[in-house]
């Protein structure tokens, strides 16, 4: 199974459906079907989603794509991005993973 990590602070956010999308750069292709989600500091503290489908695009596209252009202006994104990648910068490719909930998940894998 694919596997990210994610920091402590979002695995709430994502249990609770409200976190559908991650944003990746330089971590390896992720493709459509079954992702672990994993806390980066307790690997046993994960869940799993279903991808359904990954976009590649540059950094500053990726508020815009997810309506959130007023809420994470440039600065904002690219300050939180560097917390993980200190060499990003808004033109570099990146990959958007978007993803069921945990309980979409759990419904598409028992066939309802």
């Amino acid at each position: 199974m694919q596997r990210l990590t994610l920091v402590p602070r979002l695995m709430p956010a994502v249990r609770r459906g409200e976190k559908t999308s991650t944003i990746r750069w330089q971590e390896g292709v992720i493709v459509p079907g079954l992702l672990r989600l994993e806390n980066r500091q307790d690997a046993a503290d994960a869940v799993t989603v279903w991808v359904t489908h990954v976009e590649t695009l540059r950094l500053s596209e990726v508020a815009a794509r997810l309506g959130k252009a007023a809420e994470w202006p440039d600065a904002w994104l690219l300050a939180g991005m560097r917390e993980h990648y200190p060499a990003i910068c808004l033109s570099s490719e990146v990959q958007l993973i978007h993803h069921l909930t945990p309980a979409q998940t759990e419904a598409k894998r028992a066939g309802r």
